[in-house]
């Protein structure tokens, strides 16, 4: 939730001298957004930003698609994904179009050597498996099981993991990542009948300035490639910074689930809005309250969405046995709905445990070569009885 903040020193007037204790100047940055009309902050860097010592050759990493148009019900095993040491490498998206790439990543080492930015895209990480800490120039976030970090385009970081158990999900978001606009008033606060409020959302803390010079390797994406530059100054110098643009976390236990007397719609678990996609957050909860409700969901035509439904834990009312880590796509054009007998067994039940995120796009999905090796590709038939 992008309020105001600030950490550090700044001066009382922007764009004024704010000088160091030798007599130097700081040299002030803006990270401005849609140009100069959207959210920005200002950065107060020890040395100039802009000191490049060299830059490597680029490569690719765009991801490999192996079905262009889907018109089939699919699933995956997310936990399929074997780890790597190296974080990027660890990145395989596995569902992607223009506005949104989801991404499985199982990274077993901190990311130590290099520092990484995305140019292409804002970053939302929702950490399945494992804990640790998000370095970057507006400070640290601690994060643990459950947490969304939320990561403007732009924005370079570091990931210390606290062990090589990791798994995480996520969205390459080519737009911001904001709130819902239902939940917030004229002025942008959260309304009270929110799902959440500003409390939740957790801004970087424990903001330390590294006043160094040397060789600082960081990893550039823009278009798809991986520009590798050296700086000649520290990526986290700021003695300062104040603004609405800067990462924070969000935990998705935080969330508090909209209920009534019979099955509320996924809109009410959204949890951010995007161009072109939403994000859900599927949370225990307590079920429908109605005397003949039905907790599970009816069937539904997909006619302007593609639906991903990814599962952390629980089980879920509308089918049967559920792996973490377990993936669904729902596409746009045909209908998907309860398994088999799992109308009838929610009937009676009073609550859920599942906790699942959940990606609408109102534009197709492509399958790339990395979601075709997780693939059960028998899934499109396990409405049939007999399955």
């Amino acid at each position: 939730m992008p309020y105001y903040y600030k950490a550090g020193k700044i001066p009382h007037k922007r764009h004024t001298q704010f000088r160091k204790p030798d007599g130097g100047l700081y040299t002030e940055e803006l990270v401005s957004t849609e140009g100069f009309s959207s959210i920005y902050s200002l950065v107060y860097h020890t040395h100039s930003p802009t000191k490049v010592l060299s830059i490597e050759e680029s490569y690719s990493v765009e991801p490999e698609i192996a079905v262009e148009k889907n018109m089939q019900h699919r699933s995956f095993q997310g936990f399929d994904v074997k780890p790597e040491d190296d974080f990027l490498e660890s990145r395989k998206p596995v569902l992607v179009n223009n506005d949104v790439h989801v991404v499985l990543a199982a990274p077993k080492k901190s990311i130590k050597d290099y520092y990484y930015k995305n140019s292409d895209a804002h970053e939302v990480i929702f950490i399945h498996q494992g804990s640790g800490t998000l370095k970057t120039i507006y400070g640290q976030i601690p994060f643990k099981y459950g947490d969304y970090l939320n990561i403007p385009r732009g924005t370079i970081f570091q990931i210390e993991f606290d062990t090589e158990d990791n798994r995480l999900f996520i969205c390459e978001s080519f737009s911001p990542v904001v709130p819902p606009k239902r939940y917030l008033n004229k002025y942008g606060q959260l309304l009270e009948h929110s799902p959440f409020c500003e409390r939740d959302f957790r801004p970087p803390q424990d903001l330390e300035t590294h006043d160094e010079t040397g060789d600082f390797l960081v990893k550039i994406k823009k278009e798809g490639r991986i520009f590798p530059y050296h700086f000649a100054t520290h990526p986290f110098d700021a003695i300062g910074w104040d603004g609405c643009n800067y990462p924070y976390a969000f935990s998705i236990h935080d969330f508090e689930p909209i209920t009534g007397r019979v099955h509320q719609p996924p809109p009410v678990h959204q949890t951010f809005d995007a161009r072109n996609y939403v994000i859900c957050s599927f949370c225990p909860r307590k079920y429908d309250y109605h005397p003949e409700a039905i907790p599970a969901p009816y069937a539904h035509s997909n006619v302007d969405s593609d639906e991903v439904l990814y599962y952390v834990d629980g089980q879920f009312m509308s089918r049967g046995e559920t792996a973490k880590g377990f993936i669904t796509l729902h596409p746009i054009g045909i209908p998907h709905g309860p398994h088999p007998g799992a109308v009838e067994r929610s009937i009676g039940k009073e609550e859920t445990g599942e906790l699942a995120v959940m990606v609408d796009t109102f534009y197709p999905l492509k399958l790339t070569k990395a979601a075709m090796e997780i693939e059960d590709p028998d899934y499109y038939r396990s409405w049939l009885e007999e399955h």
